[in-house]
C-alpha cells in the first residue's frame, strides 16, 4: 500500500498537503524512515532555538515535537477506532488548545524525544498488526472522511510538514 494509491474519497482535501510529502513506499516505511529522520533532525537543532518562537504566538520546536506526538496519538486513535467500528464517527480536536495545555516548554529535549518515539513505535505497532481490509475501512473525524491508511500517511506527512516549518522558519 502506497500513498499513490489513496484516493481523493479517503480523505478530507486539506490532508493532500501532508500525503504529498511523504515518498512513495510502503506505510510502514514510511512511518520507520519519519521516526529516523524525525529524530536525527530534532537531535540536530541547536540548543538556541529549542525556545525560539519566529513571531509572537506561534509555537517553539519544544511545541512543535509535543504537537507532532499529539496529533500522532489521535489520529492512530481514529485509525483504531475505524479499523475497529461500522460508520464510526469522532469529533475533531483543537491543536491550540492540546498545545496550549501540554507545557512543552517545561519539559526537557530528552523528555520531548523519548515521548515522540514512544508514540512512533507505538503507531508502528498498530500499523503492522492492521490487515489489508482494516487499513480500508473508514470513518469520519470532525465531520471529514478518513481511511484507516490516510490516517496513517497524513501522520508522516504531517511531521516532514513540520521539520520543514523549522528548517523555513526558525533555521
Amino acid at each position: 500500500m502506497l500513498p499513490s494509491t489513496i484516493q481523493p474519497s479517503e480523505y478530507n482535501p486539506y490532508y493532500k498537503q501532508y500525503i504529498a510529502l511523504v515518498e512513495n513506499v510502503n506505510l510502514v516505511q514510511a512511518l520507520e524512515k519519519g521516526l529516523n529522520t524525525t529524530t536525527a533532525f530534532f537531535e540536530s537543532l541547536p540548543d538556541s532555538v529549542w525556545n525560539y518562537q519566529y513571531a509572537i504566538g506561534k509555537w517553539t520546536p519544544k511545541d512543535i515535537l509535543q504537537h507532532i506526538a499529539d496529533t500522532e496519538r489521535v489520529f492512530a486513535y481514529r485509525a483504531l477506532y475505524f479499523a475497529r467500528s461500522n460508520n464510526a464517527e469522532l469529533k475533531g480536536f483543537d491543536e491550540n488548545i492540546f498545545a496550549e495545555n501540554a507545557l512543552a516548554s517545561n519539559k526537557t529535549i530528552g523528555d520531548l524525544l523519548q515521548n515522540y518515539t514512544s508514540v512512533r513505535n507505538a503507531t508502528l505497532s498498530l500499523y503492522r498488526n492492521f490487515n489489508e481490509t482494516q487499513l480500508m475501512q473508514i470513518g469520519q473525524a470532525n465531520g471529514s472522511v478518513m481511511s484507516v491508511r490516510a490516517a496513517g500517511f497524513v501522520t508522516c506527512g504531517h511531521e516532514i510538514h513540520h521539520c520543514n516549518i523549522i528548517t523555513e522558519r526558525y533555521l
